[in-house]
C-alpha cells in the first residue's frame, strides 16, 4: 500500500481532487429528500402551485450542479489512476530488467507478464473506483443517518440498527472474499503458462499429434480457474441481496413508526417520505460500496502479487565500476587474460547438484576457445557466466585481471558479443535490429557485419536491403537466416569478448566454415567463445574444453585432445571419420 501511495502523491492535486468533487456532490444529493419533504407538506398539502414550481426548480439546479460535480471527480478519478497505473507498469518492466536470470527462471514468464498486465490493470480499475466510491459511499450512508435525525429522532432509530448490521455483512464477506481472489490470481497464473507453452510449442504439438491431450489439459487449468470463480463469486454475491433485506426491513420499519407517529399528528406525510428516501439513498450507496468492496479485495490481492514481485532482488547488483576492457589498464601485464576461471562452481536456485564443478581456465585476446561436450555438460552455463547472466556459487571470475564482480553488469555487456542458442529477432527493420548491437552503427559496419556472418547473400537477394522488414519472432526467416542475423548482430559492436552458444546448429558445414573462416579473419583482438556439440566447429580453435558432468574433462587443442582425452575421442568417432578426425584442418 505504501508502494502505490507513492505513486498517488506524484499527482496530488487530482488525487485529492476526485473524491473532493464526490463528496461535494454528495452533499447536494442529501438536500434532495428535505426539498421533496417541503413540495408534499406545503405545495401539495397547501395546494400551492407556485411553490411546486419553485421547489421542483431547485430540484432541477441540485440536479445539474451534482452532475457536473460527478463528471468532474470521474475525470480527477480516471486521470489519477491512470497515472499511477502507467507509473507502476514501467517501473514494475524496469524491476524485472534488473532482474538476473536466477529470480527470471525462479518465477517464470508467464507469472511476470500477468503481473505487469492482469494485476496492474486491476490496481488501477481499484484505484479508480476507490477515489469516486469509497469516501462519498460512507460520507452518504452517515449523512443520511445525521439527516434522518434531524428530520425526526423517534423515527430515525431504525437507523441506528440498519447501518451497523450492513456494515456487518460487508466486512465479513470482504474477510472471506480476499484470500479466495488471491487463489483465482494464481490458478489464472497456470492458465497463462499453459497457454504461453502451447502457443510458443505448437508446431511440437502438432508434430506429434498432441491436440486432444494438450486441450485436456488446458480444459482441467481452465475448469479449475472456472470453479475458484464461480464460489467466490457465490460469496460475493451474497452481498446484494443480504443488503437488500436488511434495508427493506429497515423502510418496513420507517413505514410502521413514521405511520403511527403521523396518526398522533407529530410527524408529517413528508417527513416520513424523507425519511424512506434517505434509507433509499443508504441502500443505494451500500449496494455501490459493497460492489467497490468486492472489486477492492480483487485490487489489493492483486496489489500483494505486484508488491511481492517489486520486492524480489536480484542476485546480481547491477551498481559497480565501469569495465573498460583494456589491457593496459586492468592488467598488471601483457600476458594477462581476457577471461579467467579459477575454481568457478554454480548450482542453479532449487537444483541438489552443481551444473558447473571447479572449472580453471584462462582464455587470452585473441584467442578462440571451443567448448565441447555431451548434453547437460554445462557448455551454455559456462556462457552464461561470462557476461554475469548468472552469479557463480563459488569461485572467481575474471575479465582482463579484474574480479568481474567489481563491474556493473551493463557495462560488462556493452562489451561482449552474445549470440544465444534460440535465434531472437525482432519485429521492424533489418537495420533497427543491427543496431541492438551498436546503437549508431553505420550502413557500413552492418553491412561489414552481414558479410562476415554469410547473411550479405540472402539479403541482398531480397532487394531491400537494410529496410527489409523483420516479422514478428522473425517468421518471415528461415532457422538458418535468423542464426547469421543474430551473429551479424554481435558482432556489429566489435565486442571484446564473442560468445556463439551453439549459433550455426541450422547453417550447413560448407556454410558453417565459411563463417568459422571470416570470424577468425575479421575478429582480430578479440576473445572469441564457441560452443557447439560438432567437432568441426570446434577442431580449428585455439584451445578446446571437453566439458563432462559440469566439469572440465580435457583441454588443449584437437590433435592434443585426439590423442590424450577418450571423451573427446568418443565424440570425434561418433561424428568424423577415421581420416577426417586426425586432419588438422
Amino acid at each position: 500500500m505504501k508502494r502505490l501511495l507513492g505513486y498517488l502523491k506524484k499527482h496530488p492535486v487530482i488525487t485529492i481532487l476526485a473524491p473532493l468533487f464526490k463528496m461535494l456532490e454528495a452533499t447536494f444529493e442529501l438536500f434532495v429528500p428535505l426539498v421533496v419533504a417541503q413540495m408534499i407538506d406545503v405545495g401539495i398539502a397547501g395546494n400551492n402551485g407556485a411553490y411546486l414550481w419553485k421547489m421542483g426548480g431547485l430540484l432541477i439546479l441540485l440536479g445539474i450542479i451534482g452532475f457536473s460535480f460527478s463528471l468532474t471527480a470521474q475525470y480527477f478519478a480516471a486521470k489519477s489512476a491512470i497515472s499511477a497505473g502507467m507509473a507502476m507498469r514501467s517501473d514494475l518492466f524496469a524491476h524485472i530488467n534488473t532482474l538476473s536470470y536466477q529470480e527470471i527462471d525462479a518465477i517464470g514468464t508467464s507469472t511476470l507478464i500477468n503481473r505487469m498486465t492482469g494485476d496492474v490493470n486491476q490496481v488501477q480499475n481499484g484505484v479508480n473506483m476507490f477515489l469516486r466510491l469509497f469516501l462519498r459511499s460512507p460520507f452518504v450512508v452517515l449523512g443520511a443517518m445525521v439527516m434522518a435525525f434531524t428530520v425526526d429522532v423517534k423515527a430515525a432509530r431504525p437507523f441506528a440498527v440498519t447501518i451497523p448490521a450492513l456494515l456487518i455483512v460487508v466486512f465479513i464477506i470482504l474477510l472471506a472474499s480476499m484470500p479466495l481472489y488471491k487463489a483465482v490470481q494464481k490458478q489464472l497464473d497456470r492458465v497463462l503458462l499453459s497457454t504461453r507453452e502451447n502457443l510458443l510449442g505448437i508446431r511440437v504439438v502438432r508434430a506429434f499429434g498432441r491436440q486432444k491431450e494438450e486441450m485436456e489439459h488446458f480444459r482441467q487449468e481452465t475448469d479449475q480457474l472456472y470453479g475458484k470463480q464461480i464460489f467466490v463469486g457465490k460469496i460475493s454475491a451474497l452481498l446484494n441481496p443480504l443488503t437488500y433485506v436488511i434495508i427493506n426491513l429497515g423502510i418496513i420499519a420507517v413505514l410502521y413508526f413514521g405511520g403511527i407517529q403521523v396518526n398522533e399528528g407529530s410527524l408529517t406525510q413528508g417527513q416520513v417520505i424523507a425519511l424512506i428516501n434517505y434509507m433509499s439513498q443508504i441502500l443505494t450507496e451500500l449496494i455501490k460500496l459493497a460492489n467497490l468492496i468486492i472489486l477492492l479485495s480483487r485490487s489489493l490481492a492483486s496489489l500483494g502479487r505486484v508488491n511481492a514481485l517489486f520486492d524480489v532482488q536480484t542476485s546480481i547488483p547491477k551498481e559497480g565500476e565501469v569495465f573498460a576492457p583494456d589491457p593496459g589498464v586492468n592488467c598488471a601485464g601483457a600476458n594477462c587474460a581476457a577471461v579467467e576461471f579459477e575454481h568457478v562452481s554454480f548450482s542453479y536456485a532449487g537444483s541438489k547438484s552443481a551444473a558447473l564443478k571447479d572449472l580453471s581456465f584462462q582464455a587470452m585476446p585473441g584467442e578462440t576457445i571451443g567448448i565441447i561436450g555431451g548434453t547437460g555438460s554445462g557448455k551454455s552455463t559456462l556462457a552464461s557466466l561470462i557476461p554475469r547472466f548468472y552469479e557463480c556459487s563459488a569461485g572467481t571470475i575474471r575479465l582482463f585481471g579484474q574480479d568481474i564482480r567489481s563491474f556493473a553488469p551493463a557495462s560488462i555487456r556493452k562489451h561482449i558479443g552474445i549470440v544465444p542458442q534460440k535465434a531472437a529477432v525482432f519485429s521492424g527493420s533489418l537495420r533497427e535490429n543491427m543496431q541492438w548491437g551498436k546503437k549508431d552503427a553505420s550502413d557500413t559496419e552492418i553491412y561489414q557485419a552481414l558479410t562476415i556472418a554469410q547473411a550479405r547473400e540472402f539479403v541482398d537477394a531480397k532487394k531491400e536491403g537494410l529496410d527489409l522488414m523483420i516479422q514478428q519472432q522473425g517468421s518471415n526467416l528461415s532457422g538458418g537466416q535468423k542464426q547469421r542475423l543474430t551473429i551479424a548482430r554481435a558482432l556489429v559492436g566489435a565486442p571484446s569478448i564473442l560468445i556463439l552458444d551453439d549459433s550455426a546448429s541450422a547453417l550447413d558445414f560448407a556454410t558453417d566454415a565459411r563463417l568459422r573462416k571470416a570470424i577468425r579473419e575479421n575478429t582480430g583482438n578479440t576473445t572469441v567463445f564457441i560452443i557447439s556439440q560438432r567437432v568441426s566447429a570446434v577442431k580449428n580453435a585455439d584451445r578446446i574444453l571437453v566439458m563432462d558432468d559440469g566439469r572440465i574433462a580435457g583441454c588443449g587443442t584437437h590433435r592434443e585432445l585426439l590423442d590424450s582425452n577418450e571423451i573427446y575421442q568418443e565424440i570425434c568417432a561418433s561424428q568424423l571419420s577415421g581420416k577426417e578426425a586426425g586432419a588438422n584442418v
